[in-house]
């Protein structure tokens, strides 16, 4: 995925999702709690546990994952910095393809931050 689509990939992603919430309520509504749980308000704060959620998706090569948990930080008020820093450990960690989903990551940073 390449420039400025995020918006359109987890809008296109959302609808495709809705055939798997009607055939498999009961996994999509689990896997939906589960989220629910991991990403809330503990010892760590939700902000702190999506930008792990962001690296892990660098290193998956998610590009909708990315998407997701993306504008989900930019609208718990994450700074650039904060975001950059993440995916500075995402990419020791992952190497080189993880700098590249690292770049396109900052491209989706940009994208949820315009209104």
């Amino acid at each position: 995925m390449s420039g400025t689509h995020f918006r359109e990939l987890t809008q296109g992603i959302s609808a495709d999702l809705a055939s798997l919430r009607t055939g498999t309520p009961d996994t999509m509504k689990a896997f939906n709690d589960l989220g629910r749980a991991a990403l809330a308000d503990g010892a760590l704060s939700r902000k702190s546990k999506e930008l792990i959620a962001l690296a892990l998706s660098v290193a998956a090569r998610c590009d909708a994952c990315i998407g997701f948990h993306m504008q989900t930080l930019v609208k718990l008020g994450a700074t650039r910095q904060e975001v950059e820093e993440t995916l500075a450990v995402a990419t020791y960690m992952g190497g080189g393809p993880s700098l590249m989903y690292a770049a396109q990551a900052v491209s989706a940073f940009d994208e949820f931050s315009r209104l």
